[in-house]
């Protein structure tokens, strides 16, 4: 692991041996590898904050660190092409409600929306946001929204006992670097390094113990709802880059991994995805004879094949990858989420 900017940020987030097993596990762009500075740049801290999120994904997704350790002992590296979380268009107490939550982090970072993605039969939306500065090599995000006023009453009412006293871990010291960050596209070492592991607890659960009735009542409508309400803003999964998908999925089914029966082809044929299915992770909820912890779907760990974009011959470049998410993938992908869970 080479001294550099980003090599010393991570280290300082994860432990140097935390961060040496993400460097060796992660494809890193050389434009990323800049010699130690005063300040960071936007693109440095979003790909530090990259590489935290897929090393705390695979603590959760114990197929998806097995598959990667494999690839590191064959020598080779991850390409980190995505990471995807869920939000709730909702009031959420001191928390900005939807996607709004994870846009006020994202913006500062350099990413900007790409494009959106209506999901009707989940009543959602995802939004695709891009890297402006290393738009290939960062991985994107895949955020998506849930609108409960597309659901029932009762259902709307569980969503408010269960996410209407969620708590903003930013404080308005992090908002004003978060501003800072975004008008001057860097930030002096030591307010990077301090900022860095708090935009990390964006991406969790910020609401408390509810009750196990209003699972079952969320559940019953939205499987998408129910994960959020025991994972809250979580990565629901991340996502390698490989060449060639069926090769894949042919090797980690001879595995006896528990993979999706089918691949997701996008209408432009160039995106093809498929993933395992969602590890079990325990949850504690609230009944009358006091807290019970119970099995539900966690996260996962997906897989993208992307083909060149169409070439345009007047440009005189080759053509970059297609870095475009399809309605109809997403739709397919979220079912892995929807695992029986060992409920009482």
């Amino acid at each position: 692991m080479a001294d550099t900017g980003l090599s010393r940020l991570v280290s300082d987030l994860l432990g140097p041996a935390g961060a040496s097993l993400a460097f060796a596990q992660l494809t890193i762009a050389p434009a990323l590898l800049r010699p130690p500075a005063d300040t960071l740049s936007r693109a440095e801290l979003a790909q530090a904050l990259n590489m935290a999120l897929f090393v705390d994904l695979l603590k959760r997704v114990p197929v998806g660190a097995a598959y990667v350790a494999e690839l590191q002992a064959a020598g080779y590296k991850v390409v980190f092409d995505h990471g995807a979380l869920r939000t709730v268009a909702w009031d959420c107490g001191s928390l900005p409600a939807g996607e709004a939550a994870i846009a006020r982090v994202l913006r500062p970072l350099g990413f900007e929306p790409a494009a959106t993605y209506p999901l009707p039969r989940l009543r959602m939306t995802g939004r695709a946001w891009r890297h402006q500065d290393v738009p290939q090599d960062i991985a994107q995000f895949f955020v998506s929204e849930l609108h409960p006023e597309r659901f029932s009453a009762p259902f709307q009412a569980a969503v408010s006992r269960v996410v209407g006293a969620s708590r903003d871990p930013l404080s308005p010291g992090d908002l004003g670097l978060l501003q800072r960050l975004q008008q001057e596209g860097s930030l002096p070492w030591a307010e990077a390094r301090a900022l860095l592991p708090r935009l990390l607890r964006c991406f969790g659960r910020q609401h408390e113990l509810f009750a196990l009735d209003d699972y079952h009542l969320l559940l019953a409508e939205s499987a998408e709802m129910a994960w959020i309400s025991t994972e809250g803003n979580a990565f629901n999964h991340a996502t390698d880059r490989v060449a060639d998908l069926e090769a894949l999925a042919r090797a980690q089914r001879e595995r006896g991994r528990p993979l999706k029966d089918s691949i997701e082809v996008s209408a432009t044929g160039r995106v093809r995805q498929t993933a395992f299915r969602a590890a079990e992770v325990e949850r504690e909820f609230l009944t009358p004879a006091g807290v019970v912890r119970l099995g539900v779907p966690g996260s996962f760990y997906e897989f993208i094949e992307r083909h060149p974009l169409p070439a345009e011959p007047a440009s005189g470049q080759p053509p970059g990858l297609d870095l475009a998410f399809d309605a109809a993938n997403a739709t397919g992908i979220f079912q892995m989420t929807r695992k029986e869970a060992a409920l009482a």
